[in-house]
């Protein structure tokens, strides 16, 4: 069967390209008829004046249900009905925007000390009381809080459950195999104060359940706990939460920036789908909250060398393994996927698996029962993975990336092999999993800043465990925010997200380059300089946008505040950036700006386009004052860029029986798109299950009977998008089984 599955991948791979150019398709079929009879929810936008009479008109339709109403974030409603009655609705006046409801989920030494958070408390704020975030509200958006953690019951204030519609915003408990720990594990980050300290171990933590049982919840929920959150007047907020939707409109990036334009410090996490670039989601899109990606802290990390092979392989240790701490040179073994029968060759050896079609968990313990000495899972997909194991085991368990695993399986397969552990001490280095920007449509850098985001211990349910994620990186960012709120009450959320970006560490690769301003904003936070900056720069980086390769000498400009905080004068000054051919700067000449005063300065580009040639463009442009050095990210794209024009592709069963439903994202819309079904072993084409042109961007979201359509079982599906000039083809299995669900 696995060869079997081989040849198909072998064969589906070459028929991708084949089928790459339009007139290879099958024929198109006609476009498909909508179903105006569909049950949807979507998420409306009103214009204020016409906020009530649109309620109104709302509750005439008999088949429209109102779900929330939203008062802070902007004037609106989530609404369930069927798509006739919405369509008729979203005809009337008033709207502004309206969107599909979407599916959210949860995205060493000790990291607080390494960002300035424990030397941070020596310090005292205006009114002499220590720098401990004391009087900070920090509202937590995620899967709840233990607020009867020893570490975290004096810090909680109460808070609601956008879940289950009360007042009790505590984790998920006794639901087998869905409980919670994620927003415990976030709330100890930003405010522990027992066994662990938090960044601001006095800050009030103020929960909002806004996900489920198994860290699941809608857009809609997410989008009324940031609601209820302005309500509740809180100072900052934290959330540790995204989907796959680069999209600078998505109605939670647009939450938070209306929840930053009401004071609040709104603070999110960039995504784990790193380390490609555009893989940053909402609500890591937000143009005004503070977006974080995910660095490691001081730590050691495991790395195996193959015989005399020129390469060093990194582990990541799986959440709930003991530390891979090998001495000895062992010898390693493929086992498949975990199920195939050599484990009785496994004793004294490390273990070789791919993943997939069991958890991590099963074949770690098969490995265990069989005698190994540690395991290696590998990605079964592009780059390498962070996963849980859900028992305890004696043996280490490491995750690879795919390439590393497939180039260690033909290294067994040449010859027995001898791996060896050798250790190496990192620490500022960008995190694989950790989502890269830039925003697609707006082209705007994203993440903002890292933070510490790899083996983070904090508090759990019942205990204590260490996490990694950039769910784990953005509580950083939000305690320090407390802390910078504490010192600087009359900071606005603009002033206290400049602080931590203009005083961030610019990160290097191995090789001394700096990452790009799309992999870690402006760097990695700094509190202790962040506290005592007396020069604020914002916004803290800048997009010049896209252009075309035929455009002729195009100017763009950007203006940024220089805000002096300090009681003295200051005298600010440009560093001739280096010279690069096509692009000219006009740079302000040095300037002063008086004490607790602002000057606005205009930074103008001279940009030709065919000169520079298609693609991203970045850098940092640096302005000195006495000894301090600030610097400034900046990029602009030439030409259509290379996004995915395929995002957040899901199938899965709907409501009603023999109803199945799939959505997918369109980054930059479609001139056309198609989703074709194939039999999976002959490749035989069966049908389109869609097909539509000159698609807007955005979400699409359809139901499919497979009853009418005469559809089952388990079929290749090859989506193809194609948008200026590119086509993007995805490909994944489908399945129109009761108990099977699909997506990429």
């Amino acid at each position: 069967m696995r060869v079997l599955l081989t040849i198909c991948m072998a064969v589906i791979l070459l028929f991708s390209t084949n089928i790459a150019h339009a007139h290879r398709y099958p024929e198109r079929p006609p476009l498909p008829e909508v179903d105006m009879e569909e049950i949807v929810h979507e998420i409306i936008i009103t214009d204020k004046s016409q906020f009530d009479t649109l309620v109104e008109k709302t509750k005439a339709y008999s088949s429209l249900k109102i779900n929330h109403i939203y008062k802070h974030v902007f004037p609106g409603f989530s609404v369930t009905g069927k798509r006739r009655d919405i369509q008729k609705l979203k005809k009337e006046s008033g709207i502004q925007h309206s969107s599909p409801v979407a599916t959210y989920h949860a995205s060493l030494e000790e990291s607080v000390p390494f960002i300035g958070g424990e030397e941070i408390r020596s310090h005292f704020d205006k009114n002499d009381h220590r720098l401990t975030g004391k009087g900070v509200k920090v509202g937590v958006i995620d899967t709840g809080v233990d607020y009867t953690h020893p570490d975290l019951r004096r810090n909680y204030k109460g808070g609601s459950d956008l879940v289950d519609g009360d007042d009790d915003p505590m984790e998920t408990k006794g639901v087998e195999g869905r409980n919670t720990s994620h927003g415990t594990h976030v709330a100890g980050i930003i405010a522990a104060n027992g066994k662990i300290k938090g960044v601001a171990p006095e800050a009030d933590i103020i929960g909002y359940r806004a996900l489920g049982p198994g860290g699941m919840g809608t857009s809609e929920q997410v989008i009324a706990a940031i609601d209820k959150a302005i309500e509740d007047k809180v100072d900052v907020i934290n959330l540790s939460l995204g989907n796959t939707i680069n999209g600078p409109d998505w109605p939670t990036s647009l939450a938070l920036d209306k929840a930053t334009e009401k004071g609040i410090v709104a603070v999110t996490s960039s995504g784990n789908s790193g380390p490609m670039v555009w893989t940053v989601g909402s609500p890591g899109t937000s143009s005004k909250a503070i977006s974080v990606g995910a660095s490691t802290p001081p730590m050691t990390l495991p790395y195996l060398t193959v015989g005399f092979a020129d390469r060093k392989i990194q582990l990541q240790p799986l959440q709930g393994s003991i530390p891979w701490k090998l001495q000895k040179k062992y010898e390693i073994v493929k086992a498949g996927i975990g199920t195939e029968s050599i484990f009785p060759k496994a004793k004294n050896k490390i273990v070789l698996m791919e993943r997939g079609q069991i958890t991590f968990t099963q074949k770690a313990v098969r490995a265990y029962e069989a005698g190994a000495i540690a395991v290696l899972i590998y990605n079964n997909t592009d780059g390498n993975f962070s996963g849980t194991l859900e028992q305890e085991l004696p043996i280490p368990v490491a995750s690879l990336s795919k390439e590393d695993g497939e180039w260690l399986k033909k290294q067994i397969k040449s010859k027995k092999q001898v791996v060896k552990t050798s250790f190496m001490q990192i620490e500022d280095t960008i995190a694989s999993f950790s989502s890269r920007g830039p925003v697609t449509h707006t082209w705007a850098i994203k993440p903002d800043v890292v933070a510490p985001g790899v083996a983070i211990d904090s508090t759990i349910p019942n205990g204590y465990q260490e996490m990694q994620g950039t769910s784990m990186a953005a509580p950083h960012v939000a305690g320090a925010s407390a802390i910078l709120k504490q010192a600087h009450p009359n900071w606005s959320p603009e002033q206290i997200k400049a602080a931590l970006m203009n005083t961030a560490r610019l990160l290097e690769k191995e090789d001394g380059t700096l990452y790009k301003p799309y992999e870690q904003g402006a760097g990695r936070i700094q509190l202790h300089e962040a506290i005592h900056s007396e020069t604020l720069l914002y916004p803290g980086s800048f997009s010049a946008g896209m252009l075309h390769h035929q455009d002729n000498r195009t100017k763009k400009t950007m203006k940024i505040t220089v805000d002096n905080q300090s009681d003295e004068e200051k005298k600010y000054s440009f560093e001739v950036p280096k010279s690069i051919e096509g692009i000219q700067w006009d740079l302000p000449l040095p300037f002063t700006v008086k004490p607790k005063q602002k000057k606005i300065i205009t930074i103008g580009m001279d940009i030709t386009p065919s000169t520079i040639g298609a693609g991203l463009h970045d850098g940092n442009l640096y302005l000195k004052e006495g000894k301090n050095r600030y610097h400034i990210p900046y990029m602009y794209v030439i030409e259509e860029p290379n996004y995915p024009r395929i995002m957040g592709f899901q199938f899965g069963k709907g409501d009603q029986e023999d109803v199945f439903r799939y959505e997918l994202y369109l980054p930059g819309g479609a001139e056309e798109y198609g989703i074709v079904l194939y039999d999976p072993d002959t490749l035989r084409f069966v049908t389109f299950l869609d097909w539509d042109r000159n698609v807007a961007r955005g979400l699409v979201e359809k139901k499919v009977n497979r009853k009418a359509r005469k559809l089952r079982g388990i079929f290749k599906a090859i989506i193809y998008v194609k948008k200026a000039g590119k086509e993007d083809i995805l490909e994944t299995e489908i399945s129109f089984e009761d108990t099977m669900i699909g997506g990429h």
